[in-house]
């Protein structure tokens, strides 16, 4: 596991900021950290990455524990922090080439080039880091995280305040990032995560209250599906609602009806059989699923009511 995450509880005063949160996550998984503000996340990154000590629990990085084995544990991650710290006075190469020079990079020269490439610095690498956009800055900010060739990269709220031009550019680099190391996403944007993300975890209260696949979440129970369909003649209700998999059906027109129906499958083919078998023909049928954002909303509020 590139990251295991053991029973971890961390307590400030009388708070519980985390509560026996346990995790893994393998390497080369793309993994969304999500959760309301105050849940915990910042404090579960801070101790992943060394910079805050659990009061309870275990944590490893790469095999590494990050208690006992810290040194190690920062060589094997890069981490882009919320407020992207950069030396505003120095010019971008001049900036990377310090960093590189901090972590001892055998051929800090040619390893600077590599990651201008990667991250699209090539026109703006003579420019003082003061001088650029968010955008640029966030790809500095990832350049310093990435130059020593972590295995786990950790960022937290990446790309808060970009642009939508600027949003697709960090997330194509995530992705591409993705491919070859483990990279933990904290985010706020759930189209983010629908469009990143392998997996997802979230957290509320301190607690871990979801951890599956991106798809898989959308169909935990109580998940469900919209479907709107059009009919040339008006339908009978009683009958439609034996179809299974139909939950509740809202007349929106007067042969056009709203379905709800539970998300595990899909049954469009069930509802033409319907329409065959009761002489109907469907002019326009259109399925959304459930949201990422529902399904977070759902179960932060649920933890909330239980808490």
């Amino acid at each position: 596991m590139s990251v295991s995450v053991e029973h971890i509880t961390k307590i400030y005063g009388t708070q519980k900021a985390l509560d026996d949160v346990s995790f893994d996550i393998k390497s080369g998984e793309i993994v969304g950290f999500l959760g309301p503000n105050g849940a915990g996340k910042s404090t579960m990154m801070k101790i992943i990455t060394c910079f805050l000590p659990q009061t309870s629990g275990k944590a490893t990085v790469c095999g590494y524990d990050v208690s006992e084995q810290s040194l190690e544990v920062r060589q094997q991650v890069g981490y882009l922090a919320e407020h992207n710290p950069l030396y505003l006075d120095m010019y971008v190469k001049e900036n990377l080439t310090f960093i590189a020079g901090l972590h001892h990079i055998a051929n800090p020269e040619k390893r600077v080039a590599e990651m201008i490439e990667m991250t699209g610095l090539q026109v703006e690498q003579k420019k003082k880091i003061s001088a650029l956009s968010k955008g640029y800055r966030q790809r500095v900010g990832l350049a310093q995280a990435l130059i020593h060739n972590p295995k786990v990269l950790i960022l937290d709220e990446p790309t808060s305040g970009l642009d939508p031009n600027q949003l697709q550019e960090i997330r194509n680099l995530i992705v591409q990032i993705g491919k070859e190391k483990t990279v933990i996403l904290s985010t706020h944007i759930m189209q983010e995560v629908e469009a990143v993300c392998d997996r997802v975890v979230i957290i509320n209260k301190g607690k871990i209250v979801a951890d599956k696949p991106t798809r898989e979440l959308k169909n935990l129970e109580g998940g469900y599906a919209v479907i709107t369909i059009e009919f040339d003649k008006e339908p009978e209700i009683s009958s439609l609602k034996e179809v299974d998999g139909v939950n509740t059906i809202t007349v929106i027109g007067p042969r056009t009806l709203q379905l709800n129906v539970t998300a595990e499958r899909d049954i469009r083919t069930d509802i033409f059989n319907y329409a065959v078998k009761h002489n109907l023909a469907v002019l326009t049928i259109h399925k959304e699923e459930k949201k990422l954002e529902d399904i977070f909303k759902d179960l932060t509020r649920q933890q909330a009511v239980k808490a």
